[in-house]
């Protein structure tokens, strides 16, 4: 026979394995308890007679123990469904319990109350988007990267596997029909191969161009950077005065031709020869004339390079022979 004081002096002021002592007072931890403290009415193990709410996935269940069932632990507890209305969930209660203590019929209705507030609050939250948290599985992570590491692994020997299969169908090892092998594979793999020697062939062709381009416009650069640092300019051999001197010397070889004798031919060829030996033959010279630096002259001062230049123009010098020279006969006649 079940006595409630015996049990109550047992788990109360000795040992329960649902109790939680604090410096304040001490909570019970059985899910049936109806008010979560440790005192005589609320322990549901030293009171025969006891009821208590409980809410699974959203909806409330009324539960009732009596004495009359204590002897059956399965069936000891009565579950009764309550209705989501909370005012008909009270009238179930106040119906169900009609007989039973004001302590139990009040503290079922607060926890009714109580449950039925942290549900509205539940479902108010879902409506609101929020993140959602997901937890970190390390050792999935860490059993993903070991595959992924063993994958790439397995991948690069099959690609030092295929290199080593073409070497040896290069090189004839197999013989010129390879035996247990398809010959469309080894055909793809060849062609494959060509394929890419050859883009990698055009690639450099197109590197090399374009390197030849930008050296040469490079050296222009460099050419026009010289030529305005020297300040050089273009002029011509031939002037006005240049040319009234050729006239007269064309005169004076004239008159030399006709007047002097054979003695004095014999000595102006002499001369012509050693003149000509002399004087270097003439040239045609194109590009720039860079004037002979002097020893005194200062260090010229790097000019800043225009942004624009006009069209370069390319001029031709040539130089003419000196004339004849004079004999002391000739000017004396002349």
């Amino acid at each position: 026979m079940q006595s409630d004081d015996v049990i109550w002096s047992v788990i109360g002021h000795e040992f329960c394995s649902y109790k939680v002592k604090t410096v304040t007072q001490n909570f019970c931890r059985n899910e049936y308890n109806v008010t979560g403290l440790c005192t005589r009415q609320s322990c549901p193990l030293a009171n025969s007679r006891y009821a208590t709410v409980r809410e699974n996935e959203g909806v409330l269940y009324l539960y009732m123990k009596t004495i009359e069932r204590a002897h059956t632990p399965a069936n000891m507890w009565e579950k009764v469904k309550l209705s989501k209305d909370y005012s008909k969930a009270l009238e179930q209660i106040d119906r169900e319990l009609k007989y039973w203590p004001n302590f139990t019929i009040h503290k079922c209705k607060q926890r009714v109350t109580k449950i039925t507030q942290y549900l509205i609050k539940m479902r108010r939250i879902k409506l609101r988007q929020e993140p959602k948290l997901v937890g970190v599985k390390k050792k999935l992570d860490r059993r993903e990267a070991t595959r992924e590491r063993k994958a790439l692994s397995a991948a690069h020997l099959e690609k030092s596997i295929e290199k080593e299969l073409i070497e040896r169908l290069k090189s004839k090892a197999y013989g010129d029909a390879p035996l247990n092998v398809n010959e469309s594979v080894w055909q793809t793999i060849l062609d494959r191969e060509k394929t890419g020697k050859e883009k990698e062939r055009n690639a450099g062709a197109q590197l090399d161009m374009e390197a030849d381009e930008t050296d040469g416009e490079e050296e222009e650069e460099e050419m026009e950077e010289e030529w305005d640092v020297e300040g050089g300019e273009f002029v011509s051999d031939f002037s006005g005065d240049e040319d009234g001197d050729l006239d007269d010397l064309s005169d004076l070889e004239d008159i030399v031709d006709g007047g002097l004798g054979a003695e004095e031919s014999g000595d102006d060829q002499s001369d012509d020869d050693s003149s000509s030996e002399d004087q270097p033959p003439s040239k045609t010279v194109l590009g720039k004339r860079k004037p002979k630096p002097t020893a005194n002259a200062p260090p010229r001062k790097k000019l800043d390079k225009p942004g624009r230049r006009g069209p370069r123009v390319e001029v031709e010098i040539e130089q003419e022979m000196e004339s004849v020279p004079l004999t002391r006969s000739a000017l004396a006649n002349w």
